[in-house]
């Protein structure tokens, strides 16, 4: 396959392929160096780091794995879990916790040991927005509080979510490093050129890493594949929702209907337009499963969880 799909300059850095080559590899992990100093906003400042094995096991052979976009420790002994969610999953937030303790029962030494643990950063990149979170802010970070006192109880275990279509500054109102990375992330693949607020020698190293043309034969291919799954993906969801709808306002509304014009309508679309929702998911898990995708893949795309796709 070529590259006649491709009209872009420079990456698309929702792609696994992108993400991987900018932030998981040897070569540019300056580039994940700054944007976790841009991101953590002084609070520390990060030397070097170390890419881990990104696929883990449990303590058991028959446990459950996890596999990680971005998986590294700073030289402080740090772990940093940074993970690129391209579409909405319905257990989302349980999945980040159940991936943050592969980061903490590591920590554990063979022989006495004092329990004494290194700080876990669990790294959310979301090219979608909460449902539960109406507001504004695009950025969030989640600690263990004392409900009562309202005060951190345990500053180790951080989650740090970015909501990435709520973010629309422009060219002209980047100030911060990290306003300057989150704009590069979201609107990489439509630049021709480097801005010129884009100064720092950072994104020098990263619009010539990003640049397509000078791929590799290999890389190329590689791109295109994983452009074309994360356009696929896309495709898939907004079909889903549209049809979902569809089905689901026609369901609800002759439900509500035989339940009262006041109470049953507005009860009845809602329902119906989930529940096509929910429908539309499972069937489109089922053609992509018959298409041979990872379950991986397919969660992704559908915003199952794997354990459904594995019983469908």
């Amino acid at each position: 396959m070529g590259t006649e799909g491709i009209i872009e300059r420079y990456v698309n850095f929702y792609t696994d392929f992108a993400f991987k080559k900018l932030f998981g590899t040897e070569m540019n992990k300056d580039l994940l160096i700054s944007f976790l100093n841009a991101l953590l906003q002084g609070r520390e400042v990060i030397q070097d780091i170390t890419y881990l094995n990104a696929e883990r096991l449990g303590t058991q052979e028959y446990d459950r794995r996890a596999v990680f976009d971005v998986y590294c420790k700073n030289d402080k002994g740090e772990v940093f879990l940074v993970e690129m969610q391209k579409v909405e999953q319905q257990f989302f937030k349980d999945r980040s916790i159940y991936y943050s303790t592969f980061a903490i029962r590591e920590q554990a030494p063979r022989g006495e040991w004092n329990y004494e643990l290194k700080g876990v950063y669990t790294i959310g990149i979301l090219n979608f927005c909460f449902k539960d979170n109406g507001g504004e802010d695009y950025y969030h970070e989640v600690k263990l509080m004392d409900t009562a006192t309202k005060e951190v109880f345990y500053d180790k275990l951080v989650f740090i979510y970015l909501e990435m279509p709520k973010f629309t500054k422009t060219e002209g109102e980047l100030t911060t490093l990290f306003d300057k990375w989150l704009y590069v992330i979201r609107n990489l693949a439509a630049l021709m050129e480097r801005p010129r607020v884009l100064q720092e020698k950072v994104f020098a190293h990263l619009f010539e890493a990003a640049e397509i043309a000078k791929f590799s034969k290999v890389e190329r291919y590689e791109y295109e594949e994983s452009l074309k799954a994360y356009r696929d993906w896309f495709s898939v969801m907004e079909t889903a929702e549209l049809r979902g709808e569809e089905r689901g306002f026609k369901r609800g509304e002759e439900k509500g209907m035989a339940e009262g014009i006041a109470k049953g309508i507005a009860k009845g679309i809602a329902k119906g337009v989930e529940r096509g929702r929910w429908e539309e998911r499972l069937q489109n898990a089922r053609n992509l499963k018959a298409l041979g995708l990872h379950n991986k893949l397919i969660a992704q795309a559908t915003g199952l969880s794997e354990e459904d796709i594995i019983n469908l």
